[in-house]
């Protein structure tokens, strides 16, 4: 039996998390925003389909004004995703229930300004509208005063350093309505991260994701390694299965999510341990507003299906869609693709190797590859 979660309640909207409040379940509009029908229509379906919430990308002062009427064609409870731009807040908090920052991304406007001014102001503007705050920290996108420490010990590990601090700075702003996310493409530091942060923070909720998962059913199998071992302990009020599929298929992030909580419920808990997998592991962001170029999810598929002779290979090839964390996760990768609107950059661990067409960039990836195996 799952043990009582004793974390604060926090109010998005109507619904409450935390607590002993049921784990509500969340997936993101992979349309671009500034397409107000197509954005407000999955929106819809994704919340009809068993969202409690979903979230949509802001980056612009456009995507922040088809907020505005995405928000009233739409019954989904609304957040929003700031990552560079945290100016935006103003425009955004009266049409959402929630608000995520990645602390990662902080310094790249205006960095004369300290990040903990960014973080106020997002607060202040979040608390006199009621929107409650999410922490995104994820570890293809850390603060670079973070990025350097070593992730050896729990003590120095980034994606845990950062959360504490930016969860220990809105506690001195008195900002409560707030949770945190602690995310990895790999499972056992998202269940380890995790784990310590409740054990530090038992009163914050956290929400539970393993980013960039992949494709199906692989990306399935390690988000129940990742998640079940943490929600069967009690730990995670909210969660999101990242899947890379098209947009027709987006709902399959909340039947994964919701088989996830059937699992827990009946002690049938996937482990690290017991996940057998192909050693060649794609990593690959779910897509969102912010990828350039559409033909990112069919590039994904292309590039598993053109591996799989490689399958019993142990390599990591990351697929991203943007470059919102594709330099970052590509750094730490064997081999990695993050996408632009015409080329895709082809890299080897931290290596530029070139931008190639997308017609190039799978026989380049696979030329790499081979050098690899000999």
């Amino acid at each position: 039996m799952t043990p009582p979660r004793t974390t604060r309640e926090i109010r998005i909207g109507d619904v409450v998390i935390g607590g002993s409040q049921p784990v509500l379940l969340q997936s993101m509009c992979a349309t671009k925003t500034t397409d107000v029908a197509a954005t407000a229509q999955m929106a819809t379906v994704l919340a009809e389909a068993g969202a409690g919430l979903v979230r949509v990308a802001v980056d612009t002062k456009r995507d922040a004004e088809a907020l505005r009427e995405i928000a009233a064609q739409t019954p989904a409870r609304l957040s929003v995703d700031l990552h560079e731009n945290h100016k935006l807040a103003g425009l955004v908090a009266p049409f959402v229930k929630k608000i995520r920052y990645n602390p990662g991304h902080l310094h790249h406007i205006d960095p004369n300004i300290s990040w903990q001014d960014k973080v106020k102001r997002i607060a202040d503007v979040a608390g006199e509208h009621g929107c409650a705050l999410r922490i995104g920290v994820n570890c293809g996108s850390l603060d670079p005063a973070k990025a350097s420490l070593d992730d050896g010990g729990i003590d120095t590990m980034p994606l845990l350093i950062s959360t504490l601090e930016h969860a220990e700075f809105l506690d001195s702003l008195g900002f409560v309505n707030s949770c945190v996310s602690l995310k990895s493409s790999a499972p056992l530091m998202v269940i380890r991260a995790n784990r310590e942060f409740a054990r530090r923070r038992p009163d914050v909720p956290i929400h539970l994701g393993l980013t960039e998962a992949g494709m199906p059913p692989e990306a399935v199998l390690k988000s129940r390694a990742a998640l079940e071992p943490l929600l069967a302990t009690g730990i995670g009020d909210t969660l999101r299965v990242s899947l890379t599929v098209p947009n027709d298929r987006k709902t399959e992030e909340i039947e994964a999510g919701r088989q996830i909580l059937a699992n827990v419920a009946a002690g049938d808990i996937m482990t690290p341990e017991r996940l057998q997998l192909p050693r060649l592991n794609i990593i690959s962001c779910p897509s969102c507003a912010r990828v350039e170029n559409g033909a990112f999810v069919e590039l994904a598929e292309t590039i598993r299906e053109a591996t799989r002779f490689a399958t019993d290979f142990p390599v990591n090839i990351a697929v991203m869609g943007c470059r919102v964390n594709g330099p970052g996760e590509t750094d730490k990768a064997d081999l990695g693709i993050w996408c632009g609107a015409t080329q895709a950059n082809l890299k080897r661990g931290e290596t530029l190797l070139g931008a190639f067409d997308y017609d190039q960039i799978v026989p380049k990836l696979l030329e790499e590859l081979q050098r690899l195996m000999k």
